[in-house]
C-alpha cells in the first residue's frame, strides 16, 4: 500500500495556526521570543527562540510538553485534523535529541556486549522516538512498553 503524499500546504497551515497561538500565549505571559516555522518530514515544526524562556520549558521539559499539547489542540480546533506538530523552545528539544541519541547508542552497545535486553527509564513520546531511531541506527530492535506516563524503551539483542 502506497503512503499518502505529504500535504506541505496543510502542514504550513498548521504551523501558521500554531505560531499565532504561541504568539498569543507569549503576549499574555509577557515573554519575548521570535517564532520560526518549518516543515520537517511529515510534521510542522514551530520554534520559539530568544529571550529567557526557561520558564516555558520547565523541569525536564514538562511545561514545553504541556504547551505542545495545548498548541496541538488549538490546531485541531481550527482544522478539525489531528496534529503531530512539534514545538521547541529555546533549542531544548534539539539539545535533548542529541543527548537521547547518545543514550540510545549507549544502550544498543550494552545490549551488543551482553546479549541481554536492556530497559531504559520512562520517557515522553518524543524522547522514545529519538532513542528508537538511535537503536535502529545501531542495527538493533527496540520497543516501547508500559503505560503513559511510565512508558519506556526496551532494547533487544539482534536475533
Amino acid at each position: 500500500m502506497a503512503e499518502a503524499p505529504i500535504d506541505i500546504e496543510a502542514l504550513e497551515n498548521e504551523g501558521d495556526i500554531a505560531a499565532d497561538y504561541i504568539e498569543g500565549l507569549l503576549d499574555i505571559a509577557d515573554f519575548d521570543g521570535d517564532i520560526d516555522m518549518d516543515v520537517e518530514g511529515d510534521r510542522a515544526m514551530v520554534s520559539v527562540v530568544g529571550g529567557t524562556l526557561d520558564e516555558l520549558i520547565g523541569e525536564d521539559g514538562e511545561v514545553l510538553e504541556a504547551l505542545q499539547e495545548l498548541t496541538r489542540l488549538a490546531v485541531h480546533r481550527a482544522t478539525g485534523e489531528r496534529s503531530r506538530l512539534m514545538l521547541d523552545i529555546g533549542g531544548y528539544r534539539e539539545g535533548r535529541r542529541k543527548e537521547l541519541f547518545q543514550v540510545g547508542a549507549e544502550a544498543a552497545q550494552k545490549v551488543k556486549e551482553t546479549g541481554d535486553a536492556y530497559e531504559l527509564e520512562p520517557m515522553t513520546p518524543f524522547e522514545r522516538k529519538v532513542v528508537h531511531d538511535a537503536v535502529a541506527a545501531a542495527g538493533l530492535r527496540s520497543e516501547s512498553e508500559g503505560e503513559e506516563p511510565n512508558r519506556y524503551v526496551v532494547v533487544h539483542p539482534a536475533p
